[in-house]
């Protein structure tokens, strides 16, 4: 295993189970990351786009190599089988495998996450 970290850029979206699964394991093995929110920044949607091919997030991009559209569980499992991490039995703090559930996305519609700005179009 590699002494040094690796370097994380990870393309995210503000509120989004997904995300969170991502963020999840970055806090969870304390990994340092350069975190791009798409949905605050349409320019880093589209950097995702380009660099990954295809529209879907997350996006994580680790020592140079894209990973698309991924979990937190599947960024574990690439970090800990190419060397660049340790396995931990620590549980997460979030899901790492999951959307959003209903209730989370009412509550957004609603704006009763703090921060959250999303409008859900009919």
């Amino acid at each position: 295993m590699s002494d040094s970290k690796p370097q994380i850029t990870a393309y995210l979206k503000t509120f989004c189970g997904w995300s969170e699964g991502v963020r999840a394991i970055m806090r969870k093995y304390d990994l340092p990351f350069e975190e791009k929110d798409i949905i605050k920044n349409p320019a880093f949607r589209w950097e995702m786009e380009q660099k990954s091919g295809q529209p879907l997030s997350p996006c994580v991009v680790v020592n140079g190599k894209m990973l698309a559209d991924i979990s937190g569980e599947e960024v574990e499992t690439y970090l800990i089988e190419n060397g660049l991490l340790q396995a931990s039995d620590a549980p997460a703090d979030a899901p790492i495998d999951s959307a959003c559930t209903d209730e989370q996305h009412e509550a957004m519609a609603r704006g009763e996450l703090p921060g959250a700005k999303i409008k859900f179009v009919e």
